[in-house]
């Protein structure tokens, strides 16, 4: 394949990936989702961050294993999580915690 062909391929799934997610804004610009609806949405965000976290506590692809630092990172921020319930508090104290130990 010819660099030109690769960069017209790359341009073209942009493109098409930006007319998919712009055109989901704009149908729904002007009304308001279901509730239920709206409570799934609320949880996309801690659902890619935990994916995230296991697919790199799994060892994914060009990953390292965890170390004692990293699990008490995570440990802490899931208590954290069930106890307060946001996302804010749980990302700063699981990093604080990853800093912490990994200074020791």
């Amino acid at each position: 394949m010819s660099t030109w062909a690769a960069l017209a391929i790359v341009f073209g799934v942009g493109v098409m990936t930006y007319v998919m997610r712009a055109s989901v804004i704009v149908a729904l610009a002007g009304r308001t989702l279901p509730p239920p609806v709206e409570r799934a949405l609320r949880q996309v965000g801690p659902a890619v961050l935990a994916a995230l976290a296991i697919n790199l506590a799994a060892g994914g692809e060009a990953g390292t294993p965890f170390g004692v630092a990293e699990v008490t990172a995570l440990v802490l921020a899931a208590i954290v999580a069930l106890w307060r319930k946001n996302l804010l508090v749980t990302l700063v104290v699981g990093m604080a915690t990853l800093w912490i130990v990994s200074a020791l």
